[in-house]
């Protein structure tokens, strides 16, 4: 069974930082794109960042670009999201994703940690 299961979220002052973790299990981790996906309340799911099969390539909207940084450890089945110079506006329940690959969307996600920036 896939599982994909998220920790490291909380409450942070603005312009502090946070590390997020997602601990896969269940498929051969390194064989595939992972993502970050936020989704704020009241508001869409929000792409964050996505990380290639051997961490090599990274990807960021420019809305977190500089200031989050994603890789991961294929030997620990782990993703990583390094949260710096947080803003309110990252509030939100954070998912990583498992990617499908060839433009197709992401087929499993996690529960989600939540991420409150506030002072």
């Amino acid at each position: 069974e896939v599982q994909l299961v998220e920790s490291g979220g909380g409450l942070v002052q603005p312009g502090g930082s946070l590390r997020l973790s997602c601990a896969a299990s269940g498929f051969t981790f390194s064989s595939y794109y992972i993502n970050w996906v936020r989704q704020a309340p009241g508001k869409g799911p929000e792409w964050v960042s996505s990380i290639d099969r051997g961490g090599g390539s990274t990807y960021y909207p420019d809305s977190v670009k500089g200031r989050f940084t994603i890789s991961r450890d294929n030997a620990k089945n782990t993703l990583y999201l390094q949260m710096n110079s947080l803003k309110p506006e990252d509030t939100a329940l954070y998912y990583c994703a498992r990617d499908r690959g060839f433009g197709d969307g992401m087929d499993y996600w996690g529960k989600g940690t939540l991420v409150t920036v506030s002072s």
